[in-house]
Parts: C-alpha cells; structure tokens; sequence
C-alpha cells in the first residue's frame, strides 16, 4: 500500500520489523509527548517485543516508510468482544511525523488496519482521541464514526 506524500517520492505501509527498533522508538516517543507523557526505557521494550512477537493477542503495528524513513506508525490489537462472535479491532496508537501530516499518511495506515481487520473477519476497528485533537479528528471524521460512548477509567 502506498500514498503520496508532499515530497515526490511514495510513503510504503507495511508491517514493523526488527531494524526498526530506533525509528519506530523516536516516533512513539513523539506521539506520546504530543499527548504529555513519557514512559521508561523498559515499556518501549516491552512493547517492541509484543509488537514483533507472535501471540495472536498482542499487539501489531504498521508503519509508513518514505524516502528511506519511518514517517508514521500504528499499533493494533484483535480482541474478543461480548457483543460479538467475531474479534474486533482496537486501533491504540496513530503517529504521523508533522512534516507529512496533511499527505495521506495518516489515512493511509487507517486503511491498512481496515485491511488487516477485513482480512481476519473482524467487522469493526474502534479508537479514542482526545476531544481536543482537533488535526486528528478531521481525518477520523472522513474515515469513521464518532459515537456517543465516554471513555472511564479508575483513578
């Protein structure tokens, strides 16, 4: 799967490997301060270890290629949902680097988490966004469907 960036040459969708352990680092680091957190070494590598091992129920990830760099990334999960027979979706995490925002790329990862779902039977992929990720929430609202449910969590 491709899509156009600003410049002229492609961004590539495609699964995470292991040689992008310093990339994909420097990307999640810069999706989790836009949303003001940070967390120690030990999470990113945990995290990058269950996004390239091979239990069905970790999680996996996507990231957009371009002139020979990660430009964005998205990690996913299949789940079990009570509601349903099949799995479900849940798309946590969607990072476009700012210098490709705006190109497709964002979109372009969405669809390759659409892809994946359609292709393991699960009718629906679901995230959550802050009400103030407004840049975010013009794309998802061209590529899904705001519901009504509020997230809670415990203190």
């Amino acid at each position: 799967m491709t899509v156009s960036p600003k410049s002229s040459s492609a961004a590539c969708i495609r699964p995470l490997t292991v040689d992008d352990r310093a990339e994909w680092g420097s990307l999640w680091r810069e999706y989790l301060e836009f949303y003001e957190t940070r967390l120690p070494d030990e999470v990113y590598n945990s995290t990058f270890a269950r996004l390239l091992g091979d239990d069905p129920h970790d999680f996996s990830c996507f990231v957009a290629e371009a002139d020979g760099r990660l430009v964005g990334l998205t990690h996913f999960l299949f789940h079990r949902h009570a509601w349903k027979v099949e799995s479900v979706c849940y798309l946590q995490d969607l990072f476009a680097s700012s210098d490709v925002r705006g190109t497709g790329v964002g979109r372009a990862l969405i669809e390759a988490v659409y892809a994946e779902a359609d292709s393991r039977g699960a009718p629906s992929v679901y995230w959550l966004t802050q009400e103030f990720n407004h840049t975010a929430r013009h794309l998802y609202d061209r590529v899904g469907q705001l519901t009504p449910f509020i997230k809670y969590q415990r203190p």
